[in-house]
């Protein structure tokens, strides 16, 4: 964050001026999770979704019409594919399960219906609906007992499943929550004023983690992890960090942005806001990738535009460029993304790697004085406590009183994210941004062996444990007490 950073060389990939990754990404097996809620019978048919339950081998996607709840779920071309869900029943006895589902092939699609391990139909069928568009449903009679029940749908060849939307319980079983989530509660964000405020046009701060680089670290954003960072932490929200360059989305830009489509729907599954970063790092000049940023963002807003849980970070930290030439990029692209989603605030990088110029000598009052030219947008600022002082920590406060701020990205190390942890300067900082209500987004959600990563290494490779605090270093520990405490989202 500081005008001359360097890092000492390591045997593994250079993440630009401040991260290092771990190759290798676990993008084909990104599970899914659906916490229950306690028993509360139901007379009426349950719907559970399948882009909430537990899936394996297989993507929540939402780019074929005519699906309920936010998606639905696309196997894998695999043998073994599946999708499991929780289902609660009231009291023990016979069940209809209807399973919602396209195949916009010719060919069958069969698959092993299981009911707490037990196989209730085996190579049930599957046949083709005419096109991806097209939904139909098929039924079996299955027993299910007292309480908490699974019901399993497996691909039994190695073409897959065909797209599933949702199964359909016909007895008394417990609802999916509702309506207690932050993006629930909250429904569409808008800039009002120096502030964001939610559906009801009060001022909100979201409070939550970034991802490491996808490319790097997916194996840290599994249907566990997510779900201990809804549910367990408490978050309000997820960054997602698609890097440009450092073998990042220049390398495979559909693998990239299937992945960021794949993490977008799984963080609006568990009611959390997302934001989208195109992480651009090196070079520091936004426009040399700005092609790709209309391409990313135009498929992005197309897709995901009709949600209301989003933000787009369209310029993670720029550096060595003035703030004009920020502001050239930030409105040729904005109007690319309108087109396709009026509504989601964007979020616009600061000179100096977003510190609002300070790290190259400047402050806020060249934004204040020639802001970009466009609406419901805020510009980012981003802080590692142990290297950026009572300079950087005053230029926050003057800018939010002039300017809409979201910090999208902070540590409590220095500003390579690593070293020791200054917890008593962060704290002011939290304490200004929960005063100023500026929302606010860890760095960072993985196992990298820097301190500023949250979770000890290997904790992803092993697959968790994901709660409690038994695997997280002592940056992870002490900010996940920070996430977990009790919002304040007014509603009236």
């Amino acid at each position: 964050m500081t005008s001359a950073r360097s890092i000492r060389p390591r045997p593994r990939p250079r993440t630009g001026l401040r991260r290092l990754g771990v190759a290798g990404t676990a993008l084909g097996a990104l599970l899914l999770g659906l916490a229950t809620a306690p028993p509360t019978a139901s007379a009426a048919p349950v719907t559970h979704e399948a882009e909430t339950a537990t899936v394996s081998q297989g993507l929540a996607e939402s780019n074929h019409a005519g699906f309920t709840g936010t998606g639905f779920v696309n196997y894998d071309n695999v043998s073994g594919s599946h999708v499991q869900w929780n289902v609660n029943a009231a009291q023990a006895g016979t069940a209809t399960l209807t399973l919602r589902y396209a195949n916009g092939t010719t060919t069958n699609r069969p698959m092993d219906i299981t009911v707490n391990g037990t196989t209730a139909a085996s190579a049930k069928a599957f046949a083709g609906t005419g096109a991806w568009t097209s939904w139909a449903t098929t039924q079996i009679t299955a027993t299910l007992k007292a309480g908490a029940n699974t019901v399993r749908a497996t691909a039994t060849t190695a073409n897959g499943g065909p797209n599933v939307d949702h199964l359909t319980v016909d007895t008394a079983t417990t609802p999916p929550p509702t309506a207690s989530t932050p993006a629930a509660i909250n429904g569409q964000l808008t800039v009002c004023g120096t502030k964001l405020c939610n559906k009801y046009g009060k001022p909100i701060q979201l409070r939550g983690m970034s991802s490491h680089g996808t490319q790097w670290y997916a194996q840290c954003l599994t249907g566990g992890s997510l779900d201990a960072l809804a549910k367990d932490w408490n978050a309000d929200v997820l960054r997602v960090s698609t890097y440009v360059q450092e073998e990042g989305y220049e390398t495979d830009p559909r693998k990239y942005t299937d992945l960021a489509h794949s993490l977008i729907e799984q963080a609006t599954a568990r009611g959390m806001y997302v934001i989208v970063d195109w992480h651009m790092l090196d070079p520091g000049d936004p426009h040399y990738n700005l092609a790709r940023a209309k391409t990313f963002f135009t498929e992005i807003a197309q897709r995901h535009g009709s949600k209301t849980n989003l933000l787009y970070e369209i310029a993670n930290e720029p550096s060595g460029v003035d703030w004009s030439r920020i502001k050239s990029y930030a409105e040729q692209l904005i109007p690319v993304i309108r087109a396709k989603d009026a509504e989601t605030p964007v979020l616009v990088g600061t000179r100096a790697w977003s510190s609002f110029g300070v790290s190259e000598g400047a402050n806020e009052s060249e934004v204040v004085s020639n802001p970009v030219n466009a609406t419901n947008i805020m510009y980012t600022f981003h802080f590692y406590a142990y290297s950026h002082r009572d300079e950087y920590l005053n230029t926050l406060s003057r800018a939010a009183d002039k300017l809409p701020v979201f910090v999208t990205e902070f540590g409590t190390q220095n500003y390579a994210g690593e070293g020791g942890n200054d917890f008593a300067m962060t704290q002011k900082y939290l304490d200004l941004m929960a005063a100023k209500k500026i929302s606010w987004v860890n760095w960072n959600f993985s196992d990298d062996d820097r301190s500023g990563a949250v979770f000890k290494p290997g904790t992803c490779a092993a697959g968790g444990t994901w709660t409690g605090t038994g695997s997280l270093k002592p940056a992870g520990v002490w900010i996940r007490d920070r996430i977990r405490t009790a919002d304040s989202f007014p509603t009236s």
